[in-house]
């Protein structure tokens, strides 16, 4: 198993939730920190700046660890559109074409959407995108190609679905479709647990 992966299954120990809301997720079988002294580890009294530091942190794993640069660029994006900065920034974090490939559950989590992506399996709007962070727009259209409909890791997570898809995708799923149709907004995210954007913007603003 690579370091990578291993990582990743000691991430909802870490932040003490089942990150992604998944059956099999090892904080269900182990609630408590990763390491020797994991169960008999005390949690202290957290400061504010710890407490948004851990909103920012988990929010950042939960889309798949994405770099400090892209998390803190995506949050600045946010600030110049008018409107509730929070919202702007879940926005900007669901319009993300890995995301909207794992929220559609072409794929079961959100690492395998990047490299599901990131090799070429995928149209938006008829053509080949093989960029993660692609910005979707409303109205577009999201496909699985042809060639790529047949993989095991398609048909297994469209069968095994975990989550319902959000209101603001269609999904098409005979054709292995999702059309964006509004704007994501945070109430409407399915989260599996407890997010608080709002935190985030305090980290980000002091």
């Amino acid at each position: 198993m690579s370091k990578r992966i291993q990582a990743k299954k000691k991430l909802s120990r870490k932040f003490g939730v089942n990150l992604w809301g998944k059956a099999n997720d090892t904080y269900e079988k182990r609630n408590y920190k990763p390491g020797q002294h994991g169960k008999t580890m005390m949690r202290g009294r957290v400061s504010d700046y710890g407490t948004q530091l851990k909103a920012k942190q988990q929010m950042k794993f939960y889309y798949g660890n994405i770099s400090e640069k892209q998390f803190r660029n995506l949050f600045k994006a946010a600030t110049n559109i008018k409107g509730d900065v929070s919202e702007n920034f879940i926005g900007l974090l669901e319009s993300r074409l890995d995301v909207v490939i794992f929220r559609s559950n072409f794929v079961s989590t959100v690492f395998a959407a990047r490299q599901f992506v990131n090799h070429k399996h995928v149209l938006v709007n008829g053509k080949v995108v093989n960029i993660p962070s692609y910005k979707l727009q409303i109205g577009d259209i999201v496909e699985v190609k042809e060639k790529s409909r047949s993989l095991t890791v398609v048909i297994e997570s469209l069968q095994n679905a975990q989550a319902d898809v959000p209101s603001y995708l269609s999904l098409d799923k005979a054709n292995f479709a999702v059309k964006v149709v509004a704007k994501p907004v945070f109430a409407e995210v399915p989260y599996a647990c407890e997010m608080e954007p709002h935190l985030i913007t305090e980290f980000y603003s002091r």
